[in-house]
């Protein structure tokens, strides 16, 4: 038997075209969460002085990933430590709308190097972005630099503790390196740690240090200039990125093999959603042609960029620093 559609009062349909608005909000309540994060301002904490490589890299992403998340994105810089403190803030950070974006130091090389963290790499962290990697370049003022190579190590080694080198901090790629290099070479100059590759370049052309291991982006703007010079890459074999430079091995400077890298983290317990929600965004803005182009300018090769990459990547420098450090007696300051 054909029966009538059932057909309510008024009020009645009223309130039931409220329960089923209400049943979809629910079962879509998740979704719309997720959609509408970030819901404030997100802030990129960086461990490092405001110009040095790490900044200057977290201010070119800013932008970009304003337009793609909808809000605004703002640096803060948190130096010190050779980075620690800024991974710490990052890795107690508690307002869902806090990032970072850290060297590979504090990720790897610190556990072996610090007595006591105040953070653990390997838990209070999820991964999201590689940024970039790198050799360090060896500057030295222009005065060391301009003899030949020979006659150079000479003088750096007849100089015996009476030079210094400059590093963004203990612990840093800057610092392992050239304790290595020193090992390699016999020389022996002091280290002398500061908060970012600015103030190093600063005392380097001021004459409180002599020589550093720095990113080509930091150096760059001084070698043109002719203000420093460069000795050679921190890599055993010479990089695509600097080509004209000698490498470590083309130095006599066996063993030594020094890239760093630079990274966007989270605090491990944002939410899985919004951690991929960052990868994926980040990805894209990263292998843009534009920005691998204007990355590669300041010295920065940009291959697989995704947060399993990252993780490899840790994974793998955790192993090797520990084992560098643990074989070469490397200590902090």
């Amino acid at each position: 038997m054909h029966m009538p559609p059932l057909r309510l009062p008024q009020g009645c349909r009223s309130l039931w075209s409220w329960a089923l608005a209400c049943l979809s909000l629910i079962a879509a309540g998740p979704s719309l969460a997720e959609d509408a994060w970030p819901s404030k301002p997100l802030r990129i904490i960086v461990g490092y002085a405001s110009g040095s490589s790490p900044d200057v890299q977290a201010r070119m992403l800013a932008e970009p990933l304003s337009q793609a998340l909808g809000q605004a994105v703002v640096v803060e810089n948190r130096p010190g430590a050779g980075g620690n403190i800024g991974a710490d803030a990052i890795a107690k950070a508690q307002d869902g709308h806090t990032i970072g974006l850290i060297g590979n130091g504090p990720l790897t090389s610190s556990p072996f190097l610090y007595a006591k963290l105040p953070y653990n790499p390997l838990t209070d962290f999820a991964p999201i972005a590689l940024i970039g990697s790198a050799p360090l370049v060896w500057v030295t003022a222009k005065a060391h630099s301009e003899r030949q190579w020979a006659a150079t190590l000479s003088y750096f080694q007849s100089q015996g503790d009476k030079q210094a080198y400059g590093s963004v901090g203990a612990g840093s790629g800057g610092h392992l390196g050239m304790e290595l290099i020193k090992q390699a070479l016999k020389i022996q100059p002091l280290h002398v740690p500061f908060n970012g590759g600015p103030a190093v370049l600063n005392a380097l052309l001021g004459g409180q240090v002599q020589m550093a291991l720095l990113p080509t982006s930091t150096v760059n703007p001084l070698l043109q200039a002719g203000k420093l010079d460069a000795l050679a890459v921190s890599s055993a074999k010479r990089s695509p990125l600097a080509p004209t430079l000698a490498s470590m091995e083309d130095i006599g400077a066996k063993g030594v093999n020094i890239e760093v890298w630079n990274a966007v983290m989270a605090p491990a317990h944002m939410p899985a959603a919004h951690q991929v929600r960052l990868s994926q965004e980040l990805e894209k803005i990263l292998t843009a042609r534009e920005m691998r182009q204007k990355l590669f300018v300041q010295g920065w090769r940009v291959d697989d960029v995704s947060a399993k990459s990252l993780a490899r990547r840790m994974a793998q420098d955790t192993r090797s620093y520990r084992e560098l450090i643990e074989r070469n007696h490397i200590q902090i300051d």
